[in-house]
C-alpha cells in the first residue's frame, strides 16, 4: 500500500516498442541497449526483461552486470567504462563479459593476465570527444599488442559521438568529422564496429556500423526536433493536489518570496519536492498538467511540495487532483530544458521513497 500520492508509473511495454524504432533505423546493425545507471532509473532487471531481444546490454561497471549475471540473463553485456581494477579479470573471464579498453594501463592489466579462453574487447577510439579513448593512430599498435599475446582477443573498435544531440550545424559539422575519424581510423581492419549512440541512429544511421548502442531513446527521451518517429514515454511521474489557497495580488508564495503575484491567484499544492527527484532548480513557469490542463509552477520547489498557479482552471481542478509531472502528454525533455538540465538527469534522479509501478 502506497500512501502518499508521488508515485512513477512505468509503462514497460514502450521500452520494446522504442528498441523497435532503434532497429528499424539501423537495421543491419546488431543492438547493444544501454540500461546502466540501474535502467536509467527504471530499473535495471525489469528494463532488462523488457530489452531482451536487443543482441546484448551495455552497463557502466561489473557491478551491474553481476545483477544481470545472478538474475539469468545470458546476453553480451559490455562494461562501458571497462576495468576499474585487475582484481575484476577473474570475474570477467567467470562471467563471460565484454570489456572496453580506453587506457594504456587497462591494456596493460589485460596483457598481464592468462585467459583461460577469449576475451571480446572493444578498443575504445577518441574521435574529438576527448574524454575516453585511445588516439586514432595508436589503434594499429593495440592491435598488434592483442595479437601477439598468448591470450586469445576479439577486437572490437568503437567510439562515442559528443554532439549528435545538437542541431545546429557547427555540431553536426563536428559529428560528421568525428564519423569520419572513426572511418578512417577503422578502415584498415576488418573488425565490428560500434560508433552510434541515441541521437547518432535517429540522425546519422546512414553510415553502417556493425552495433549501434541505443540509450535513452529506449526510455522515450531525447527524440530529435520534429522526429516522427513517435518514441513512447516509460516513466510517467505523478502526484496529486493536497491544498488549494487563494493569494491576493503582491503577495509572494514560497521559499525567498521569489515569487510574487501579479493579480489575485489561486495555488493548488502538489505532493512531491525534490526529496522525490523532482528538480529543485525548476524554475517559475515550467510546465505541469492537472487532470491535463497546463498549468505553471510558481515559486520554489521544496523537498516535499511544488506550488502551481491554477487561477485559469479553478473551477476544474479540485483537492485529489492528479498532476502529471513528465510522461505521455508531457515531455522530460522539456521538463528538463527549463530546469536547465537533461532528461537524464531527472530519470536517474528518482529517489527511492517514489514506488514505480509497472504497467504491463
Amino acid at each position: 500500500m502506497f500512501y502518499r500520492p508521488a508515485k512513477a508509473y512505468l509503462n514497460l511495454p514502450a521500452l520494446s516498442h522504442n528498441l523497435t524504432v532503434a532497429k528499424r533505423l539501423a537495421p543491419n546493425s546488431k543492438v547493444l541497449a544501454v540500461i546502466k545507471a540501474d535502467g536509467y532509473g527504471h530499473g535495471i532487471s525489469r528494463v532488462a526483461q523488457q530489452l531482451s531481444h536487443a543482441d546484448g546490454f551495455g552497463v557502466t561497471s561489473i557491478d551491474e552486470a553481476l545483477i544481470l549475471r545472478q538474475k539469468g540473463f545470458l546476453h553480451r553485456i559490455l562494461l562501458l567504462e571497462g576495468l576499474f581494477s585487475k582484481a575484476e579479470l577473474p570475474l570477467i573471464i567467470q562471467n563471460h563479459l565484454d570489456l572496453v579498453v580506453h587506457s594504456h594501463y587497462q591494456l596493460e592489466w589485460l596483457l598481464e593476465f592468462t585467459a583461460p579462453f577469449g576475451i571480446n574487447v572493444w578498443i575504445k577510439i577518441d574521435t574529438g570527444m576527448h574524454r575516453l579513448g585511445f588516439k586514432p593512430d595508436e589503434v594499429s599498435s593495440i592491435i598488434r599488442k592483442l595479437e601477439a599475446s598468448p591470450n586469445t582477443f576479439h577486437p572490437h573498435l568503437m567510439s562515442h559521438l559528443a554532439t549528435a544531440d545538437e542541431e545546429h550545424s557547427a555540431a553536426r559539422c563536428f559529428t560528421q568529422q568525428q564519423i569520419t575519424t572513426f572511418e578512417q581510423a577503422s578502415a584498415a581492419y576488418d573488425l565490428p564496429t560500434s560508433l552510434l549512440n541515441s541521437a547518432g541512429v535517429q540522425s546519422f544511421s546512414n553510415n553502417s556500423f556493425d552495433w549501434i548502442r541505443p540509450g535513452i531513446m529506449l526510455y522515450g527521451s531525447g527524440q530529435s526536433e520534429g522526429s516522427e518517429l513517435k518514441l513512447q514515454a516509460v516513466m510517467q511521474l505523478e502526484s496529486k493536489v493536497i491544498s488549494i489557497k487563494e493569494v491576493n495580488s503582491g503577495e509572494s508564495v514560497g521559499y525567498g518570496n521569489s515569487w510574487i503575484a501579479r493579480r489575485d491567484s489561486v495555488i493548488a499544492v502538489i505532493a512531491i519536492g525534490y526529496g522525490d527527484g523532482y528538480p529543485r532548480h525548476a524554475p517559475s513557469g515550467t510546465p505541469v498538467l492537472i487532470k491535463g490542463y497546463r498549468v505553471s509552477l510558481v515559486g520554489r520547489v521544496s523537498m516535499d511540495m511544488i506550488t502551481v498557479d491554477i487561477t485559469d482552471y479553478v473551477d476544474l481542478i479540485e483537492i485529489g487532483s492528479t498532476a502529471e509531472l513528465w510522461g505521455d502528454s508531457l515531455s522530460v525533455d522539456e521538463v528538463a530544458q527549463w530546469a536547465g538540465t537533461i532528461s537524464y538527469e531527472l530519470l536517474c534522479g528518482i529517489t527511492q521513497r517514489v514506488p514505480m509501478i509497472e504497467i504491463q
